[in-house]
């Protein structure tokens, strides 16, 4: 097992991955609420997209600009599937406050997402159960911009309850 480890502040536009505090990933955004981010991942650069209102999450290799994958995320189904190379990749969301997520394939998981703090500034931990293949990147960055998606949806049905309650 290979362990990772991710930090974001609830406000930066950054994330940071790290193995032995030695930095090999990131992704930036352009800002909080962009839509499009840029990542890299051990050397190899990346294009994140999301639909605004649509939960539609793509990615893309940044040199040739070739699609590698893209997820559909349903709040209320913890469960999403991805097709990378021909090989089909499930996205399960492990409990209410999404701060466990997993990528499985054939049924068994290969890649966990934890979320050590839920909006002060996000920080957490990746176990990757699999051996080195090429979608093991598209899918810790996928899982990573998921999360942002996430955070994204919690704040903005924070923002509908204030509202409503106001």
């Amino acid at each position: 097992m290979e362990k990772l480890f991710w930090t974001k502040g609830i406000f930066k536009n950054q994330l940071q991955i790290t193995r032995n505090n030695e930095i090999i990933g990131s992704i930036e955004w352009k800002n909080m609420f962009s839509s499009q981010a840029l990542a890299t991942l051990k050397g190899r650069r990346f294009i994140l997209n999301r639909d605004f209102f649509l939960s539609k999450l793509e990615i893309a290799d940044a040199n040739n600009q070739a699609p590698l994958g893209q997820i559909m995320i349903n709040l209320f189904n913890p469960k999403s599937d991805l097709i990378i190379n021909g090989k089909r990749f499930e996205l399960e969301i492990k409990n209410f406050w999404q701060s466990r997520w997993a990528w499985k394939f054939n049924g068994q998981e290969v890649i966990i997402f934890q979320s050590n703090e839920l909006l002060s500034k996000d920080k957490g931990q990746i176990e990757i159960y699999s051996g080195d293949t090429e979608e093991l990147e598209v899918l810790v960055l996928l899982g990573l911009f998921v999360r942002n998606q996430l955070i994204l949806f919690m704040l903005l049905i924070l923002f509908i309850i204030l509202v409503i309650a106001i």
